[in-house]
């Protein structure tokens, strides 16, 4: 059974949460022990933790989660009624490989079972394991990650943390529809990179873009399927990893609310947590930010898939050579645009759909500027 893969949370996370009130966060969760496992039938978040770092050649040492645990125990959750499970670890496997599998299954079964994993490792290659585990499910699917750097290596390049978006573009059976990148920063990345995402249609958006306007990038995760961050991608000043040293990155606030905009996306159904340098100050930052992950969860509007369009206004848009068709949820006010189905060419869309897009495309829309992730959109449905 792939649970067996699973190691129960360790004797000294128990003992600590007999300390706590029955107010915190870790009184309140469900835990993987020596003697029960969680009735996946009664959870809808998981936490686990990978203790797999090869990937990752700066590891100073091994992956140790129990001050991540602690901190993020200790938190006092919000209003909320979902279930919360903390499934252990999964121990570094004699290869790379067999850890891959193991986290594949696990994370697989997982989302069959309509709940959402919350994974800590590790080095950021585990993203790869994620994006196999949708094999099984047979959809396309859409990552988005953030992070400082693209991570494309070499096609004969051993995977690793700086390296695994080729192999997730090259690997059979490729799964992936769209990437996108929040937080570039230009000098980590080649111009040939950079042209690259473009070429493939891909999306990314450079670190001050996003820091200026933060709203941007919400649209971008109301579309994914799978959130991978790279703790590199915060600055060192707010994160405590002076090992990696970043002067340049997220603030605390700004990965929190990104966090929070994973969270309450209707559609991402994986969250992932990478490079961690296993310092006690950078386990508070990532307490925090799958605390915000949950809170977000909790706030979702149900608004995916895209049923009955009753409760959305509907706003036409002509340009000169082509109309565009915008709905507003009259729920949450967010935003959407049609892709339409093209019917003459290979298509790996069989009808119209729905791309969310933010007020300022619409804005954009209505001045006759034609929103470049609508064009990229239409540009990658056709085979």
């Amino acid at each position: 059974m792939e649970f067996d893969f699973l190691k129960p949370v360790d004797d000294e996370i128990l003992e600590f949460i007999n300390g706590l009130t029955s107010q915190q966060l870790g009184s309140k969760m469900v835990l993987h022990t020596d003697k029960q496992f969680p009735d996946l039938n009664k959870i809808k978040i998981a936490v686990i933790g990978v203790l797999e770092n090869h990937g990752d050649k700066k590891a100073v040492s091994k992956v140790d989660l129990v001050p991540l645990r602690k901190e993020l125990y200790g938190l006092f959750p919000g209003n909320w009624d979902a279930s919360i499970a903390d499934l252990g670890d999964i121990l570094a496997g004699n290869s790379t490989d067999d850890t891959y599998f193991a986290l594949k299954k696990v994370v697989a079964s997982l989302i069959k079972n309509k709940v959402t994993p919350i994974v800590i490792g590790g080095s950021q290659d585990l993203t790869y394991a994620l994006y196999r585990a949708y094999d099984d499910l047979e959809q396309m699917v859409n990552l988005v990650s953030i992070d400082n750097k693209f991570d494309f290596g070499k096609d004969e390049e051993e995977v690793s943390a700086s390296s695994y978006l080729t192999k997730i573009i090259v690997d059979e059976p490729n799964n992936l529809f769209n990437y996108c990148n929040i937080g570039y920063q230009t000098y980590f990345n080649s111009q040939e990179e950079i042209d690259l995402i473009e070429k493939l249609f891909f999306d990314a958006y450079r670190l001050g873009e996003v820091s200026n306007n933060i709203s941007i990038s919400e649209p971008v995760f109301r579309d994914a399927d799978l959130v991978s961050i790279d703790l590199n991608s915060i600055k060192s000043s707010d994160s405590g990893n002076f090992i990696s040293f970043a002067p340049n990155g997220f603030n605390g606030k700004e990965i929190c609310s990104l966090s929070r905009y994973a969270g309450i996306s209707d559609k991402v159904s994986s969250f992932g947590i990478f490079n961690h340098n296993n310092s006690a100050q950078e386990s508070v930052i990532i307490a925090q930010i799958i605390w915000y992950f949950i809170e977000g969860f909790h706030y979702r509007s149900n608004e995916y898939p895209f049923g009955s369009k009753e409760n959305y206004l509907k706003y036409i848009v002509p340009l000169e050579d082509e109309e565009l068709v915008f709905y507003k949820s009259d729920k949450t006010d967010r935003w959407w645009i049609e892709i339409p189905f093209i019917s003459n060419v290979n298509n790996k869309l069989k009808r119209n759909t729905l791309l969310p897009c933010s007020h300022e495309e619409y804005l954009l829309a209505c001045n006759q500027e034609l929103p470049e992730r609508w064009w990229k959109a239409q540009r990658k449905n056709i085979v």
